[in-house]
């Protein structure tokens, strides 16, 4: 069975086609609704220069972070399929030196990842009960600073919380089954 096709929505790299896994526990973000979230992003201030891609699949958020100028994107994915996919799109793309993939489990990658990172995007699978979990793993990190904002795709049957220990909803959009609710780290007087 061949994967789904996607392509790079923007920037540098923008109509590339991008390998997706064959494997039916990944769901690709749509093109679309990767092209909501960079508007929504375009038109905040925020630092792209380093992101986490987190339940990477094929690594489409993050490239398309990097075709968006980000100077930087760890890629975390515990299934060894999809960071193989990964990394072939990085090297299609010409972004592997920009680049690292770590194959295991967020919650590993969460215990000895450092640095802030200006962008988190968070797509678990749908049936993935540590979403919640993960995000006040995450909010309560240093891998977030104070004007870090955090993308996570949901299933719109399941409603996150407005608050996560210091991250706060800023906004919120449905596209069909998919909701993406983006979160802003409160500054700390």
């Amino acid at each position: 069975m061949a994967g789904f096709e996607m392509r790079v929505t923007g920037g540098i790299a923008r109509g590339q086609l991008l390998k997706t896994p064959r494997s039916h526990a990944v769901r690709p973000t749509t093109d679309r609704v990767r092209e909501a979230i960079f508007s929504i992003l375009s038109s905040m201030s925020t630092d792209w220069s380093r992101c986490l891609d987190l339940f990477a699949g094929s690594g489409a958020l993050g490239i398309e972070a990097l075709s968006r100028n980000s100077t930087w994107v760890d890629f975390v994915e515990r299934e060894p399929e999809c960071c193989a996919v990964i990394k072939e799109n990085l090297t299609k793309m010409g972004f592997l030196q920009k680049a690292h993939v770590y194959c295991c489990s967020v919650s590993k990658a969460l215990s000895f990842l450092e640095g802030n990172y200006g962008l988190v995007f968070l797509d678990p699978p749908y049936a993935d009960r540590s979403t919640e979990e993960i995000i006040k793993q995450i909010a309560s990190s240093k891998l977030i600073g104070s004007n870090s904002i955090v993308i996570v795709s949901h299933t719109s049957r399941r409603q996150l919380q407005k608050k996560y220990d210091g991250l706060s909803l800023i906004k919120e959009k449905q596209y069909g089954d998919t909701c993406i609710s983006i979160f802003h780290k409160e500054v700390e007087s």
